[in-house]
């Protein structure tokens, strides 16, 4: 393509954004010429300069996605970030959405390039208003949704990533996707402190369906295991019925230090707790999980505290002290004071003669406060339901589930299960 015909195409692109048609037209027209943009990138990207991108976003969208496509020189990467920054913020949603395969290219070079220089913070934004303007609704997963939650968990954005995870997911384009917006999500969730929701996010990935192993499920289930402790103070090793059978089968050999790691926790003894955990160090250091079996190891005291209010109704700081295995009773009264703050027990002390006195849970369950929320939780219940139902409904009509249904059904077990009553002599 000669310098003549470059110009052509940078004028048929100015020319031919503005209706539907004229786009439709327009697209058609860059399809065609695709290979040789890409072949001349370099000559493309110096005609970016006469095309607006808040104008002609389809004819700089194809342009951009070329001279993205191929290895990024470090001088030029800088340049690259601002170019993709400022084209997300100006786009047209419409123009964009005739080709958003390559809308999600260039941002994911953006993703690329920000974490190969370490400044994943200026992705945060972009990527969160790609997201916005890909989106079909508040519902549906794009591929750029783990792209943006990990640039928030590299920048520490846990609350900008938190956002995002309480939109409620029912739209999946790629299985891999979902995976990794669970794990990313789950490891923000523990940068919020938001245990709940992260073992949500972790479950969600452990259950999900799966015909092969995957290491985005192996992970995800050590961290549950992990945070299942922190939060609950217990874990079960038995999965939910569910459950794939490939995860069931293979994921407890993937994470044996884990499971071994819970199965001390369950015994409530401190000292063979923090044996194991030193023995077996390396193993969850090469997992980046230290930290995290760290706060295992702390939440046991929390846990042996959490029992005593089970049996006593009254106890010394000193008998909680030696009973939990703490070194003093000071740092026992620490931890009482948290779990306090916390809410996860009941109780006064007595600074006087260092007596806590276990109390019952106080909320009666009537202020307006609470009303609302139970209201907020029943509403939100009643929303999953009837979209539950409509999915179900879309389910039971689609012709390739009908085929396996009765495929499946063909050779069901419990058909041989009468095959000797039926031919009994």
């Amino acid at each position: 393509m000669n310098v003549n015909s470059v110009d052509s195409l940078v004028t048929e692109i100015q020319g031919l954004s503005g209706s539907s048609q004229d786009l439709a037209h327009l697209n058609n027209r860059l399809k065609q010429s695709e290979d040789v943009i890409r072949s001349q990138a370099a000559t493309f990207a110096t005609c970016l300069t006469r095309i607006d991108p808040s104008i002609h976003s389809l004819g700089y969208l194809y342009i951009l996605e070329a001279c993205t496509a191929g290895a990024v020189p470090e001088a030029q990467a800088n340049e690259l970030i601002i170019s993709v920054v400022r084209f997300i913020d100006v786009c047209s949603v419409e123009q964009i959405l005739l080709v958003p395969d390559k809308f999600i290219s260039v941002c994911k070079r953006l993703h690329e390039q920000v974490m190969k220089l370490g400044a994943p913070m200026r992705a945060v934004g972009p990527l969160l208003m790609a997201i916005r303007k890909i989106q079909t609704s508040p519902e549906h997963l794009t591929p750029l949704h783990p792209d943006f939650l990990q640039v928030c968990l590299s920048a520490k954005c846990y609350k900008v990533g938190y956002g995002v995870l309480e939109d409620d997911i029912c739209e999946v384009d790629q299985p891999r996707d979902f995976f990794l917006y669970c794990y990313y999500g789950g490891m923000i969730c523990i940068g919020q402190k938001c245990y709940a929701k992260a073992l949500e996010l972790f479950h969600n990935v452990v259950t999900a369906p799966m015909s092969t192993m995957n290491a985005i499920a192996v992970e995800a289930y050590k961290k549950y295991i992990l945070v299942s402790l922190i939060h609950l103070r217990q874990f079960s090793t038995t999965f939910p019925k569910y459950t794939s059978s490939v995860a069931q089968r293979n994921l407890k050999n993937f994470s044996q230090p884990y499971i071994e790691l819970a199965n001390s926790y369950s015994t409530g003894n401190i000292s063979e707790l923090k044996a194991f955990v030193e023995a077996n160090q390396e193993k969850f250091e090469n997992g980046n999980n230290l930290g995290l079996v760290k706060q295992v190891v702390s939440s046991m005291y929390k846990r042996n505290i959490q029992r005593l209010t089970q049996t006593y109704l009254t106890l010394s700081l000193q008998d909680i002290a030696n009973t939990a295995e703490i070194s003093t009773p000071k740092e026992a009264e620490m931890h009482v004071l948290q779990m306090i703050e916390d809410g996860e027990i009941y109780a006064a002390i007595n600074q006087k003669d260092g007596m806590v006195r276990f109390l019952e849970d106080p909320e009666q369950y009537k202020t307006c406060e609470m009303i609302e929320r139970i209201d907020s939780s029943i509403q939100r219940i009643m929303k999953l339901s009837k979209k539950l139902t409509t999915m179900d409904e879309s389910m039971s009509c689609d012709p390739l589930y009908l085929s396996k249904v009765r495929e499946r059904q063909r050779y069901d077990l419990h058909d041989f299960d009468d095959v000797p009553q039926r031919f009994n002599l």
